[in-house]
C-alpha cells in the first residue's frame, strides 16, 4: 500500500546496487525517443529520482549530483502519465524525505508535447523536469552561479539516463523548448524556471 497523507507519495526505498555495473550502463547508455505503452513501476520512478537529486550522504545530507558549495539550485519534477500506482499529475521530488508532492493533478502530457513538438514526450510514461532556483545560487556566486545551475542539471541528467540504462528503460534530454510554455503548462512556483527536461518510457 501506498503512503498518501496531504497529497504525498511516500516512494520505495532507492536501491544502491544493482545487475549492472556503471560502466556496462556507460557502455550501453543510447538517446531513446521510442516507448512501450506499458508503465513505469512507482519504484523505477523512485529509483531514477533518487539518482537525480536523492539523499547519498545521510548524515551531511549530501545529494547524488554534485552541486557547488552544495547550495542545490535545482528542483525535480516528475510529470507522471503512466506510472503504476501514482495517478497522472505533476509531482514534486522531495530528496530529505524521498517522496512526491503533488502539485497539479490531470493528465498534461498532451499540452506539453504540444508546447516542444517533441513525439517522445507525447509516447513518454513519465517526464522529468529539472527547474532552476537561480536567487539560490547567484546570490552566493553572482552570474557565475548561472553556469553551475546548468552544469548541475546535467550533471543529474547523466545520472538518470545511466539509472534509466541499468533499469532497462529507454530515457531522451530534450533541451529545445520554451520555458515559458513549460513553466505555465506545469504551474511551476514563481521563481523557478525549467532548465531540462527528460522523457522516459519502456522499451
Amino acid at each position: 500500500m501506498l503512503e498518501v497523507q496531504e497529497q504525498t507519495i511516500q516512494l520505495p526505498a532507492p536501491k544502491q546496487k544493482g545487475r549492472m555495473s556503471v560502466e556496462e550502463a556507460i557502455a550501453a547508455r543510447r538517446s531513446k525517443r521510442a516507448y512501450r505503452a506499458d508503465p513505469v513501476k512507482l519504484a523505477e520512478a523512485g529509483q531514477l529520482l533518487w539518482a537525480a537529486q536523492g539523499i547519498t550522504d545521510p548524515q551531511e545530507r549530501k545529494r547524488a549530483a554534485p552541486s557547488a558549495a552544495a547550495l542545490y539550485p535545482l528542483e525535480t519534477y516528475l510529470v507522471a502519465t503512466k506510472v503504476d500506482g501514482l495517478a497522472p499529475g505533476v509531482y514534486k521530488y522531495r530528496p530529505e524525505q524521498h517522496d512526491l508532492a503533488l502539485q497539479t493533478p490531470g493528465n498534461l502530457r498532451r499540452e506539453l508535447a504540444a508546447s516542444i513538438d517533441q513525439d517522445c514526450v507525447r509516447f513518454s510514461a513519465c517526464v522529468l523536469v529539472f527547474a532552476g532556483v537561480f536567487e539560490r545560487i547567484t546570490v552566493r556566486f553572482g552570474e557565475r552561479g548561472i553556469r553551475y545551475i546548468y552544469m548541475e542539471a546535467a550533471h543529474a541528467a547523466e545520472n538518470v539516463q545511466l539509472q534509466a540504462t541499468a533499469l532497462g528503460l529507454g530515457s531522451v534530454m530534450v533541451g529545445a523548448f520554451k520555458a515559458e510554455e513549460v513553466s505555465r503548462i506545469l504551474a511551476l512556483p514563481e521563481g523557478e524556471e525549467p532548465v531540462y527536461l527528460m522523457a522516459l518510457g519502456k522499451v
